[in-house]
């Protein structure tokens, strides 16, 4: 399946994280990740905001995607990688700094 109608394709409301209550997922925005047409997206939680870089994948018979961000934490440039696997409007993921934290997350389609 191309990444141009991928099912994957939308906006998730990132709705809880393990690292960091909810106040601070909301705190410039309501967190979210992007999976865009063609491979693109964003996310977007705290004062941390990140382009991301995604491909198809799949994760225990459930349709998933692998991505790779750069972008900004406060004012420091971040990077890592991270996946998510989709079921019902949900998403469920893992979201791996550089050399930094790590914290599972899960979100709505909105």
């Amino acid at each position: 399946m191309s990444k141009q109608n991928s099912p994957i394709n939308g906006k998730y409301r990132i709705t809880s994280m393990e690292m960091w209550d909810q106040d601070f997922v909301d705190a410039e925005v309501p967190g979210y990740i992007k999976f865009s047409k063609g491979g693109t997206g964003k996310f977007h939680f705290g004062y941390v905001q990140c382009d991301i870089d995604w491909d198809e994948a799949e994760r225990d018979d459930e349709p998933a995607v692998e991505f790779s961000f750069q972008g900004f934490d406060e004012m420091e440039q971040t990077s890592g990688r991270g996946w998510a696997t989709f079921e019902d409007g949900k998403i469920t993921g893992m979201i791996m700094f550089f050399n930094g934290d790590e914290s599972s997350f899960v979100g709505e389609r909105q």
